[in-house]
């Protein structure tokens, strides 16, 4: 697949320059609308000067943007220990030569994104309704979705490009409302006239403010113009990685049959998830408004795949489905190599309430914002906001005073072992201090290190240690049988 990652690449140059030149003209007429024919020089200038600023924060800085412009947080492997079991399993499968940084957006909308200029610098943002509905090979098969993304640079593609049309559509906006609100351009054109140049002033005058409203439109259609085919093939590097494309296809229905809104998402960073966020899609590709493909296609290509999960499989189904012969570049048609489809997985195949679910995305939420969760000897299950400042509650139900749990210290031999297989007797043997966490339940909980940091444990947290953001020491955790 080495021509798509050339081909995004060109993709980008392309890009840079049309909206560069788009920004340029803008600046242009509004410089002349202004200051008169003579100061459409200093537009020009001032547009250029925005343009390579701009260029520079797209490059540099232009996923932070993103993940702060979605409400993404940063989180750590004790808060959902499971999405980040499986995005290292795509890093792995997908050779990314570094782990993706992995955030989570508080909302309960099913969706996710990917975003970073290049491979070693990258992030995986997924909402937290996604994490709560999806199970186990439905999640693998949209962070596959995702990784596909980075690999195939399409993730510097449309930060790139967002970031450039959020600005066009910023220096319109600021335009047209200045006119609005000022009220001043009529006087503004009627001095030019008085001295002499009033024909051409008005003129400019009316350019400028038809180019100010299509501005926007015609970077829209930039950025429309490259996004339908981008998802068909990340789905089809995604299936490869997984090698289970009902995944993939599944999580998409469940995405599609999803009435909650993301009030974060807009017209720019919406063609980066990998399902509008903004409206319900058509079924049909008539919607030339529309970012991404229909899912209802998407879903019956992937669920047309039933001989293998190759990228001809995929092309083949493609084909089936849209009548349309070309899709996976050459190289990628060139690997005849069987991929067989394996089966799901068993941590998937329960399936859990719609309470559940609902309580889960919650819990999840209050996680990420650093609520405590406790649970009291009756079985009473706490949250505790995080602007607690007591040391100490009673608990609602029986009265009990709680405080956070705090992990016990044990002293432990530490020696090599001789040949018999026992440790070292000599009385001058190494000792170490281990500390052991015993879990009372299955679900949210909360307690402390050593060193006072509140640590999580999450339902999905099946580990047998847990090391501290803070002092970097482990944590032995264990169930309340096994103690």
């Amino acid at each position: 697949m080495w021509e798509l990652i050339q081909q995004n690449k060109r993709k980008s140059l392309v890009l840079f320059f049309l909206m560069g030149c788009c920004l340029v003209l803008l600046g242009y007429l509004l410089g002349a609308a202004y200051l008169g024919p003579n100061g459409g020089m200093i537009g020009l200038s001032l547009a250029l000067t925005l343009w390579l600023i701009l260029s520079l924060i797209s490059f540099f800085a232009g996923d932070s943007i993103v993940l702060g412009i979605s409400g993404a947080q940063e989180i750590t492997p004790d808060i959902h220990p499971q999405l980040f079991n499986v995005v290292e399993e795509m890093k792995i499968a997908a050779s990314l030569p570094a782990m993706p940084k992995v955030y989570v957006i508080d909302s309960a909308a099913p969706n996710a994104f990917a975003t970073g200029r290049k491979p070693e610098k990258c992030a995986i943002a997924v909402t937290a309704g996604l994490l709560a509905k999806l199970n186990r090979d439905e999640l693998q098969g949209v962070v596959a979705h995702e990784t596909s993304h980075v690999v195939n640079r399409d993730a510097l593609f449309m930060t790139f490009a967002g970031i450039m049309l959020g600005s066009i559509v910023l220096i319109s906006e600021v335009f047209l409302r200045g006119l609005w609100f000022t009220g001043g351009s009529s006087r503004r054109y009627r001095s030019s006239s008085d001295r002499g140049g009033g024909q051409g002033a008005a003129i400019i005058a009316i350019v400028a403010i038809i180019f100010a409203i299509l501005a926007p439109i015609l970077a829209q259609l930039l950025y429309f113009a490259i996004s339908r085919r981008r998802e068909y093939l990340a789905d089809a590097s995604a299936v490869r990685l997984t090698r289970y494309p009902e995944g993939l296809a599944s999580a998409l229905a469940k995405i599609a049959d999803s009435d909650e809104q993301l009030p974060r998402a807009n017209k720019v960073t919406a063609p980066l998830y990998i399902v509008n966020p903004l409206k319900r899609e058509g079924k049909k590709l008539s919607d030339w408004t529309s970012t991404h493909p229909p899912i209802s296609e998407r879903i019956k290509i992937l669920r047309g795949m039933a001989q293998g999960a190759g990228y001809l499989d995929y092309q083949q189904s493609f084909s089936h489905v849209t009548g349309n012969t070309t899709l996976i570049p050459a190289s990628g048609l060139k690997d005849t190599a069987a991929v067989p489809v394996r089966f799901a997985s068993s941590e998937s195949a329960a399936k859990p309430s719609e309470k559940s679910l609902k309580r889960g995305v919650g819990d999840l939420v209050r996680a990420i914002n650093g609520f405590l969760f406790l649970t009291c000897a009756c079985g009473l299950k706490i949250k505790i906001p995080p602007d607690f400042k007591q040391s100490s509650l009673p608990c609602p139900r029986c009265r009990r005073e709680l405080q956070v749990p705090t992990a016990e210290l044990a002293t432990v031999a530490v020696g090599i072992e001789t040949a018999s297989g026992k440790l070292p007797t000599d009385p001058t043997a190494a000792a170490a201090t281990e500390a052991t966490y015993v879990r009372k339940s299955d679900g949210w909980e909360s307690f402390q290190c050593a060193c006072g940091k509140n640590l999580q444990l999450s339902p999905a947290f099946k580990g047998s240690k847990i090391a501290c953001s803070n002092c970097g020491k482990s944590t032995t955790i264990a169930s309340s049988e096994t103690k």
